[in-house]
């Protein structure tokens, strides 16, 4: 029997990247997809995020799987939005399990230069974003008196970064989230951990190369410096990662930060 039968995972930014390869690898284990995505453009950062098309794909994906997928358009800064699809997944499954905190965006600025709804884009899809869909599933959890929060950072959360201080000041906050809620939430039985992957072979690395006039390959050495010879890590990388700290095999694992750096942050 699959690990996950019949828990219910809900993922932010699962159109494509990170979330899609989460959510098909949550399914894999038998558990029901609830799709969080923007689904369409945004000005800021300007390149392409998660489209309805790719919404659609998953679930047919994860369908084919044998398991349920819910899918909901909706803004992570936007709490009509959230509380619409925690009730949809609450109507449809009757519980959430899993919350992966994926949703976020990344772009290129000095810091002086910064324009200030640039630096609010950056916080408020990052980091603000995190707490509002997590206020909304929270509640949930305590009733069934069970869950698992993952909130995805970065090693930007874990260092500083050249041109990209308002998305290191996002990451590094969501490990303050991480910790705290870990605390809040331990007497309900929810645990709460961070995942800090270096760069992932997402379609965020074609974004970031095309507004910067470069390659993937590029941006990601320039934002890394992997110890182990590679550029990157793959999607595939961080779903094994969570799956682990979404199953009883890590049980007693909470308020912790996990590294998936190819050495960066041993240089």
């Amino acid at each position: 029997m699959a690990e996950l039968q019949g828990k219910v995972a809900f993922i932010t930014g699962a159109a494509h990247g990170q979330g899609r390869a989460v959510a098909l690898a949550l399914a894999q284990e038998g558990a029901h997809i609830v799709a969080f995505d923007l689904a369409k453009p945004l000005a800021y950062p300007g390149y392409a995020l998660g489209s309805e098309s790719e919404l659609d794909l998953l679930i047919r994906e994860v369908e084919a799987l044998g398991v349920s997928c819910l899918t909901a358009q909706g803004d992570v800064r936007r709490d009509e939005d959230i509380k619409r699809a925690v009730d949809a997944a609450v109507t449809r499954f009757g519980r959430i399990d899993i919350l992966f905190n994926n949703a976020g965006i990344c772009a290129y600025g000095l810091v002086h230069e910064l324009p200030e709804d640039e630096w609010d884009a950056m916080i408020d899809i990052n980091l603000k974003g995190a707490w509002l869909v997590a206020r909304r599933v929270i509640p949930v959890m305590m009733a069934q008196k069970s869950g698992v929060i993952i909130n995805n950072s970065s090693i930007a959360g874990l260092r500083g970064m050249n041109r990209l201080s308002h998305y290191a000041a996002s990451k590094w906050g969501l490990v303050g989230l991480t910790k705290s809620w870990a605390i809040e939430l331990a007497p309900h039985n929810i645990r709460v951990n961070s995942i800090h992957p270096t760069g992932v072979n997402t379609p965020m690395n074609d974004g970031l190369a095309k507004l910067e006039g470069t390659t993937t390959q590029e941006i990601a050495e320039r934002s890394a410096g992997n110890l182990l010879p590679v550029p990157w890590v793959e999607p595939e990388d961080v779903s094994a990662m969570v799956l682990f700290l979404v199953s009883d095999k890590s049980r007693y694992v909470t308020g912790s930060q996990f590294v998936l750096d190819a050495g960066l942050l041993t240089r």
